[in-house]
């Protein structure tokens, strides 16, 4: 019931590393520290059970797991209006959770007593049986989508993730933004992609629509933002977009190009949580250290904490895609397959990148630059225990950005069979894999 293969591998990799980084972020909680870290070791528990879980409705149920802890961690350490926004996160993540269920009780009816084992699905090609008819699958696909859409999150279903991420503590959103996510993008890739191949060719259109217009409404939006948080939470609506685009493009593709779009949409799940972990965490310092996340008030951070500041740029240079950082391989990977299947559609989702060059060198720019402001002249860096999870995540965005293969590799060997099916569905033997 519990596994790992090379779509997931690298996600519990992920999750173990951004746990840790959550962990010594935590370390001056001083309200209800037990319960904390109790809540904190669940959430983590909850994730790695998505990411290992072969049966669906093993994997339900740890999807279920996680909202309590992340609820809790909101409204208990969380500031600002942490109950409005551990109950918008709690209602939106519970209705997404409504969709799947419908989704697994019509799995259960179509496919019988086999109906919640992932892999025999995808071995056996039973979700192609024509027995079962167009409509059924195309119900339980969109049914699915629903619930990884909201996660992931893609517009019109993003609104609940600033509030979230703005109100909950630091190390509640380094997971919520490194971890949680890709719980959305790996369920589109684990069953709508794995389990419904024939859907994700025939609805490559609007899934390409859905994810275009997520990276250039999060990247506008995201430029309007003055609260440093918000202005991350922002970004990452825009930035999952992208791994809608890149599964998009394998609906329609096959070959090689195929493959490059898939393995793009899976590395930007690993890339971003680790860029985003790092700016949440850099966030987190500046604010516990000079109470403030207003970039108006900032000014000046990189003479008073050059450490803070040397991570807080790695990890907005990544964001934008700079050439030799992680964030450039998983981005140029999705352009790369996408464009030979929506040249015009690709080149808006650019535009994205763009923007995220603006709002990036912008927020550098005015935070970490330029004359030293009153809120942080009194401020100290980074003290070692706390240069440990930024080195940490350094170190991986710039091993991933210098050496791409380590994870491309493993993604790929995970991500073949599903791209064998499509393949055998574009090209019409579809008796091969009944």
């Amino acid at each position: 019931l519990l596994a790992v293969d090379g779509l997931s591998v690298p996600l519990v990799l992920l999750t173990g590393l951004l746990g840790f980084v959550a962990v010594i972020a935590s370390l001056k909680i001083e309200l209800r520290v037990k319960e904390y870290f109790i809540w904190l070791l669940l959430l983590q528990t909850s994730v790695m059970g998505v990411f290992t879980s072969l049966d669906m409705l093993l994997f339900f149920l740890f999807w279920e797991l996680e909202l309590v802890p992340m609820y809790m961690l909101i409204v208990t350490w969380g500031s600002g209006r942490r109950e409005y926004s551990g109950m918008k996160f709690l209602i939106f993540t519970i209705s997404g959770s409504a969709a799947m269920l419908l989704g697994l009780i019509g799995l259960s009816l179509t496919q019988g007593s086999d109906g919640f084992n992932m892999i025999g699905l995808l071995e056996s090609g039973s979700m192609l049986n024509a027995a079962v008819g167009v409509v059924p699958m195309t119900l339980l696909f969109w049914l699915f989508f629903a619930a990884f859409a909201v996660k992931l999150p893609v517009w019109p279903v993003h609104t609940w993730l600033p509030d979230a991420h703005t109100d909950a503590p630091t190390a509640a959103s380094v997971m919520l933004a490194g971890v949680m996510l890709k719980m959305g993008g790996y369920g589109l890739l684990r069953i709508n992609l794995g389990l419904f191949p024939e859907q994700i060719h025939r609805f490559a259109l609007a899934l390409m629509v859905l994810g275009v217009i997520s990276v250039i409404y999060g990247g506008i939006v995201t430029i309007r933002q003055t609260d440093l948080k918000r202005l991350v939470a922002y970004s990452s609506v825009s930035h999952m977009g992208l791994v809608l685009v890149g599964i998009a493009s394998v609906g329609l593709s096959s070959g090689q190009i195929a493959i490059a779009g898939l393995t793009g949409a899976a590395m930007q799940l690993f890339t971003h949580g680790t860029i985003t972990g790092l700016l949440f965490l850099s966030v987190g310092l500046i604010y516990d250290k000079a109470h403030t996340r207003s970039i108006p008030e900032l000014g000046g951070v990189a003479q008073r904490m050059p450490v803070v500041a040397i991570a807080f740029l790695v990890a907005g240079l990544a964001s934008l895609g700079l050439p030799g950082l992680s964030g450039f391989v998983s981005e140029i990977l999705i352009f790369f397959g996408a464009f030979s299947v929506y040249p015009l559609l690709t080149s808006i989702a650019v535009i994205g990148i763009v923007l995220a060059a603006g709002y990036i060198l912008w927020m550098v720019q005015r935070s970490l630059f330029g004359p030293v402001a009153e809120s942080v002249r009194q401020v100290r860096d980074a003290s070692a225990v706390e240069a440990i999870p930024l080195v940490l995540m350094i170190m991986s965005i710039v091993a991933v950005g210098l050496y791409p293969s380590v994870l491309t590799d493993v993604f790929n060997s995970g991500l073949a069979p599903m791209v064998s099916v499509i393949n055998e569905i574009i090209s019409g033997n579809f008796a091969t894999i009944r």
